[in-house]
């Protein structure tokens, strides 16, 4: 999204707990950060944000965005999203204030083309590189101790293997 877009920056914002998520499912928010940090260590245009960590819980998408404008008002935020989130979108807390208050980019995935938000005006489907890598899967993938050290990092994998991380 920072190299296939017209975006300026990216920031990605590490979150505590998704709502639409089991408590407990994740790893320790902490533990998230820094690997989202060692990830992009070598970006121009990524960085890691901890905006989530500070704000009250469970964070909301829509609280998010509109503490990040007030604080950064010299700032025009969008959001960045996959077509799989896009499908569940309508399930957020003030999905529609989003669609009218920001741009959303949003990232292919496979099985995920034909959405009924796809054709918003507010929502811009990227032409960006579609590549079948999920979270999900590297998560799977290391829980049956498969090797992964082509899609994640070599910072990260180290970090996952000294923390004994998704086993």
């Amino acid at each position: 999204m920072a190299n296939f877009t017209n975006l300026d920056a990216v920031w990605l914002v590490v979150s505590p707990q998704n709502p639409l998520k089991k408590y407990g499912d994740m790893i320790n928010m902490y533990d998230r950060l820094e690997m989202a940090k060692l990830a992009t260590d070598n970006s121009t245009k990524i960085s890691v944000s901890d905006v989530e960590l500070k704000l009250p819980q469970p964070s909301y998408t829509i609280d998010t965005l509109t503490h990040l404008k007030e604080k950064y008002p010299q700032h025009e935020f969008a959001l960045i999203m996959g077509s799989d989130n896009l499908v569940s979108l309508h399930k957020w807390k003030n999905y529609k204030l989003i669609l009218r208050d920001y741009q959303i980019f949003v990232y292919p995935r496979p099985g995920y083309e034909n959405t009924e938000l796809a054709t918003h005006p507010s929502v811009n489907i990227t032409m960006t590189p579609l590549m079948e890598l999920s979270a999900t899967f590297i998560r799977n993938a290391l829980a049956q101790k498969k090797n992964v050290q082509y899609f994640v990092p070599d910072a990260v994998l180290t970090f996952i293997e000294n923390k004994n991380l998704y086993r």
